[in-house]
């Protein structure tokens, strides 16, 4: 009974991040009807709970599903697909190993909790530079600028990335905390029963 109840658990987990995926990318930092992308959390969620490459292989294959399908049949921007856009990999991949890191925490306590938030932060912060740096020097878009410009893009754009991933993440981590702190008061309660 346990495996099929872990079984469900891990489907409806990937459900929920592969919804959330589908929610969400339309609009990289979000609008007034929009809520900004959660594709990094879902990749340092998914590797957080699920260890198989096939995972991450899925989610890459729906993101760019997803950005197809908005640039031809949702008049959304294609002005971010360029050369660069396959460096989306490796930024994927720094969100899915550092959550694969986070597994080490299993208490779930504050201290550990908040490992796992700094964790998230240094992995945006990596995927950002991942994402707009070769953007800048590899998608043929930006023209020949200098670094202070380039510097002044970061400052404009680098705070609502990782904002946006950071709240996200807090949200997902303390509905999980509640969750947990449910399912064990749950099981304390059935054994006492017992």
């Amino acid at each position: 009974m346990m495996s099929v109840l872990k079984k469900y658990d891990v489907q409806l987990g990937f459900l929920a991040l592969v919804s959330l995926m589908l929610a969400t990318r339309f609009h990289h930092f979000g609008s007034t009807f929009l809520l900004p992308d959660a594709s990094l959390v879902v990749f340092f969620f998914s590797g957080l709970f699920f260890n198989r490459l096939k995972f991450f292989v899925f989610l890459l294959a729906e993101a760019a599903l997803i950005d197809y399908v908005a640039i031809t049949q949702l008049n959304v921007s294609g002005f971010c697909v360029s050369p660069a856009y396959v460096a989306l990999i490796p930024t994927y991949g720094a969100m899915w190993l550092a959550g694969d890191y986070c597994k080490k925490f299993k208490k779930l306590n504050r201290s550990e909790m908040y490992a796992q938030f700094v964790i998230l932060f240094l992995a945006t912060s990596s995927a950002f530079l991942i994402s707009n740096g070769s953007f800048f020097l590899f998608s043929g878009k930006t023209g020949v600028i200098s670094w202070a410009h380039y510097l002044q893009g970061v400052s404009d754009y680098y705070p609502p990335y990782v904002s946006a991933t950071l709240i996200y993440g807090l949200v997902i981590g303390v509905g999980i905390k509640i969750v947990h702190t449910i399912k064990a008061q749950t099981e304390e309660s059935a054994d006492l029963m017992h």
